[in-house]
């Protein structure tokens, strides 16, 4: 099946599979119902897979998509605590006066599409699609189960109002002036630089960016000659002058100006502060020596366990949801184990997509801040020059591993809400991969950490800083939105 057609296929039995579980769901219910929330989760992790988002991107769209979900409830129920004052600018959204007029679900599911029409506005039609039966499937749940047309037009108007606000505040974050900017990493011997191997770029060296990736062309633009009808058939890179979802590119130089966005909760990108990386040294007393002898001795002794865990956490982007879907899918899941109500649900999405976004903010600004060059370039130059990683290596610089950031930073929120408690992650079955039991999400977390090492793309110290950095991220998104234990 040409990637073209697996990919249109993915996308269109992802709407359909929505539709059926978000309609299932809400049967026989006439308050708000918490599978409306997990149905929004399980359409995030597919678009950003679908549209083969970069982490980064992929966090910034759950944010704000969780934050519409969330204010759309909190509209109408007062229960749920307004934001303003718990995110960094986000104005005094809209709330219904008399909340027996409007129904809340409808509300969120409106400015929840809202936004996202607007975040994905450069997106495939068939995401456009699997959102858009979503959302009428959900509203079409609530008139059955007795929401009156007059209630269900107040509530159309109140959650078009909402998304409008939230879409105005999301455009002032400072993502659109990062756009199309070049960049070009500093030389130097402890300096990243991109090194990745053409066996790792798409099948017929192409990628999401373009149909072609020469090997001496490494800033990846098509060349004259180089397209062909089998190229067009299996690469379907996304048009040049896409702007809002560029596709991850594996050859490039992945979002080098992120830390510029507006947080969503920490006051700057570098509130929480992160140790100097391992200082760079060429001989065998050197620290950062010591963090690569390591990384390649772990991979010399490889356990099968080892292995699967690396593959189990590696969340390639362009392949599946990312990190972020991961841990928001991890979230979702909750919502029906812990038979959580529809605002602790709500609630429970919000904060580990604040916290995973606010996690990408700051883990890039360090991670350009300080360019330390990834393991299988000090490897290769040091110790073992036909080295090779376990999985392949992101196209940005180590310091600190962005997995331990963002996957302490939504452990720790979630076990803020929820408790130090055993879960099982089914998160990855239609990757191939077993149903996998933790003691707690910080366990999970300090695994995702550790299966970097294992993978050979990340030192011990990254590891460390970015389980630190995400704590502290966590704690600081925890206090802004004044989590409390779900009882």
């Amino acid at each position: 099946m040409s990637r073209l057609l697996e990919l249109s296929v993915t996308a269109v039995a992802l709407s359909a599979l929505l539709v059926v579980t978000s309609a299932s769901g809400c049967a026989s219910r006439t308050q708000s119902d918490p599978a409306m929330v997990a149905a929004w989760v399980r359409a995030l992790y597919g678009v950003v897979r679908v549209e083969r988002l970069s982490p980064p991107v992929a966090s910034r769209l759950t944010a704000y998509a969780a934050t519409a979900l969330y204010a759309g409830l909190a509209s109408v129920d007062r229960d749920l605590p307004a934001l303003t004052g718990m995110l960094n600018g986000i104005p005094e959204l809209p709330r219904a006066v008399d909340a027996t007029r409007y129904d809340g679900s409808i509300v969120a599911v409106v400015a929840e599409k809202l936004v996202l029409d607007s975040l994905l506005r450069e997106g495939l039609p068939t995401t456009h699609s699997a959102i858009a039966q979503l959302a009428d499937s959900l509203k079409t749940d609530r008139v059955s189960h007795g929401v009156i047309p007059a209630a269900r037009a107040r509530s159309d108007s109140l959650g078009r109002r909402v998304g409008l606000a939230i879409v105005a505040w999301s455009r002032a974050d400072g993502f659109d002036a990062t756009r199309g900017r070049q960049y070009l990493p500093p030389a130097g011997d402890s300096l990243w630089f991109n090194d990745t191997p053409a066996s790792n770029y798409a099948t017929q060296n192409e990628s999401a960016v373009s149909e072609f990736v020469a090997l001496d062309n490494p800033a990846n633009h098509q060349r004259a000659g180089n397209v062909s009808d089998r190229g067009l058939i299996l690469s379907r890179p996304k048009p040049a002058a896409a702007r809002t979802l560029p596709a991850v590119n594996i050859s490039g130089a992945t979002e080098p100006y992120w830390h510029e966005l507006r947080p969503f909760a920490l006051r700057s990108w570098n509130a929480c502060p992160l140790p100097q990386p391992p200082q760079y040294g060429i001989d065998s007393s050197s620290a950062l020596f010591a963090n690569a002898r390591t990384v390649y001795q772990t991979k010399q002794t490889l356990t099968a366990a080892q292995r699967i865990t690396a593959l189990y956490w590696a969340d390639n982007a362009g392949e599946t949801g990312t990190p972020v879907g991961h841990w928001l899918s991890i979230a979702g899941q909750m919502i029906s184990e812990r038979q959580l109500s529809t605002n602790s649900a709500a609630r429970l999405v919000l904060a580990t997509a604040v916290a995973q976004a606010d996690a990408y903010i700051a883990a890039w600004g360090y991670k350009y801040q300080f360019n330390l060059l990834r393991p299988r370039s000090y490897i290769r130059r040091m110790i073992d020059s036909a080295w090779e990683p376990q999985i392949p290596t992101p196209p940005f610089p180590e310091h600190p591993a962005g997995h331990s950031s963002q996957s302490s930073a939504a452990a720790s929120v979630m076990t803020a809400l929820l408790g130090v408690t055993p879960f099982t992650d089914s998160t990855s079955v239609s990757l191939g991969h077993a149903v996998r039991a933790f003691a707690s999400f910080q366990a999970a977390s300090e695994e995702a950490g550790q299966s970097r090492i294992y993978g050979g793309i990340h030192y011990p110290s990254g590891n460390r800083a970015g389980l630190a950095l995400g704590r502290c991220i966590g704690d600081t998104v925890s206090a802004r939105l004044q989590l409390t234990r779900v009882e």
